[in-house]
């Protein structure tokens, strides 16, 4: 019949079909991968450790940091929670958003209730002190975490990270990403102000192994 083609022909198509279905399929499931993992904003991702007493840093100072001619201490043990706000920011001197961030953290440096300390992430101690002196040091304190061990404890996806954390040691907000202005202004400040205003409540108890 007209408009018809023969079994012979319909054969080959129909195998073709076949083979190609599968790959469809996968390229289907890509897609649909792909675009959950991407929608919303990643800034915004829960973290398991808010509310959770900070886990426990002791970490050196970064070598040869000075500030006013003297030497920025680093993080050691009981550095966190020690009944004032503490902002801690993961940084690295390799990380381009760190760059773009950091100015805000000069601006914030300068705003009084806190105490805003530094994580140098996984960094050579040369370039972490050039990264510095080159912009500028905001922190009252910064901690070499060579390896990323403590960034691992801490939940850090990747750098930069900023965590707050309250006068009873617990964890109570993680901002995810760069800091920008609007960042600062409309989530970053009014959950430090938020900890700040926080009765200090009784200190969180010591994380295990800490």
């Amino acid at each position: 019949m007209a408009g018809n083609p023969p079994a012979e022909a319909r054969s080959p198509l129909r195998r073709r079909l076949l083979l190609l279905l599968p790959l469809a399929l996968f390229l289907a499931l890509v897609v649909l991968f792909y675009g959950r993992l991407f929608s919303g904003d990643p800034s915004r991702l829960p973290s398991v450790l808010i509310g959770r007493p900070a886990p426990a840093l002791d970490l050196p100072p970064l070598e040869g940091l000075a500030r006013d001619g003297v030497p920025v201490p680093g993080l050691p043990a009981g550095a966190i929670g020690m009944g004032e706000v503490t902002v801690l920011n993961v940084f690295a001197s390799w990380c381009v958003p760190c760059r773009d961030e950091h100015p805000f953290l000069v601006q914030l440096s300068q705003m009084p209730g806190f105490r805003l300390v530094g994580l140098n992430y996984k960094d050579e101690a040369g370039n972490a002190r050039r990264f510095l002196g080159t912009f500028g040091n905001p922190y009252a304190a910064v901690g070499v975490d060579p390896n990323g061990r403590a960034a691992i404890e801490w939940g850090v996806y990747g750098v930069p990270e900023t965590f707050v954390i309250g006068r009873d040691g617990r964890i109570a907000y993680k901002y995810i990403g760069p800091i920008d202005a609007e960042g600062l202004r409309s989530r970053l400040l009014p959950e430090i102000l938020k900890a700040s205003a926080a009765p200090p409540g009784p200190p969180a108890p010591a994380p295990a192994g800490g």
